[in-house]
């Protein structure tokens, strides 16, 4: 599992595919965040990272399946699925250690982030003069909600040799995950009775949860739960696909 883990990780950084995610990821958020007067940081009244936490879900939609659509489905249109499996490595080992690669890229395109939180705690009036605590509940969430978006993408690599199909796939799984229980929920069956219950099934629910600053068990146990489903699903893919 190491082994690939590390693999992945060398090959995101001998390619572009790391370079562009962090450059992009960060540019963006920075042009939003201190440069377009509508969204900046500095033009608010209140010192808060909200609006990043808020846009970051948005990229991460199109950001993560970029990272992942060619985790398996490169190895299945180069034939080397297989030969990758003749290793001392089970399929659970070859999709952890992908899956794990992928998370670390995210890790590192957040850090930079810390930037934000620096720059803002000391321009606060007083200094300091931030929630602290729902900041890093936030961070946390988007790392969770990163990871979930990473598994759904994992499964959309192994179910095609195509990355760009992967991807769009990968994409809408995502956003259906994301936002289409709190639009589910808004149907006339649901509103007023049963659309509470429905947003719980959403990711943005819990994400939001998380942002409170007192992570609450559930929400963690719903994030871990939806990425070991979606691994696991995984690997009875690449099970029927191997022995097919």
């Amino acid at each position: 599992m190491w082994v690939i883990y590390k693999k992945e990780l060398t090959t995101f950084f001998n390619n572009l595919t790391g370079y562009l995610v962090l450059g992009v990821f960060l540019t963006v958020m920075g042009l939003f965040l201190f440069v377009f007067p509508e969204t900046s940081l500095l033009e608010s009244n209140f010192a808060s990272l909200e609006p990043f936490f808020e846009m970051a879900p948005s990229l991460f939609l199109f950001l993560v399946p970029a990272i992942t659509m060619r985790l398996l489905a490169e190895e299945r249109q180069l034939g080397t699925l297989a030969l990758l499996l003749t290793k001392p490595i089970d399929e659970m080992g070859l999709v952890i250690g992908k899956f794990l690669a992928a998370v670390s890229l995210l890790f590192l395109a957040l850090v930079p982030t810390l930037f934000y939180y620096i720059t803002l705690y000391f321009l606060g009036s007083p200094v300091g003069n931030l929630d602290t605590g729902a900041i890093m509940g936030s961070y946390l969430g988007l790392l969770l909600l990163g990871s979930a978006f990473a598994s759904i993408g994992m499964l959309a690599s192994s179910l095609t040799e195509s990355q760009i199909v992967a991807f769009v796939l990968a994409v809408t799984g995502c956003f259906l995950f994301f936002y289409g229980f709190y639009f589910l929920s808004g149907l006339p069956v649901f509103f007023g009775k049963w659309d509470a219950l429905v947003q719980q099934f959403g990711m943005d629910y819990h994400y939001h949860a998380l942002s409170k600053g007192a992570p609450d068990t559930r929400d963690l146990i719903y994030f871990l739960s939806v990425i070991a489903i979606f691994l696991l699903i995984t690997r009875f893919v690449l099970q029927y696909r191997i022995r097919s």
